[in-house]
């Protein structure tokens, strides 16, 4: 993963666990990526509704996943998205 994508990432990863719209919006779109029949999907609308560092970096995490032959799922991240999921979607939690 290049430096960019990570410090994108991160910073979603931080935003997500903010009690706010803008939080929640972005916990629904790392958390379609990381199971989506699971953990539900992400509206795209939702981009309107962030700010536009947010849906840039969004932008960016979204490029790398595409350009990608196969899936990833990053398992230093493994954690932070467990943490994302407890907050957002404790009915999950198992």
């Amino acid at each position: 993963m290049e430096d960019r994508v990570r410090f994108a990432l991160e910073k979603l990863l931080n935003i997500a666990h903010e009690d706010t719209g803008q939080g929640r919006r972005v916990a629904n779109f790392l958390l379609a990526w990381w199971n989506a029949d699971v953990h539900g999907g992400f509206d795209i609308a939702d981009l309107f509704a962030v700010d536009r560092d947010v849906s840039e970096d969004m932008a960016t995490v979204f490029t790398y996943l595409a350009r990608g032959e196969d899936a990833v799922y990053p398992t230093e991240y493994r954690g932070e998205m467990e943490s994302i999921i407890h907050r957002w979607r404790p009915q999950t939690n198992d």
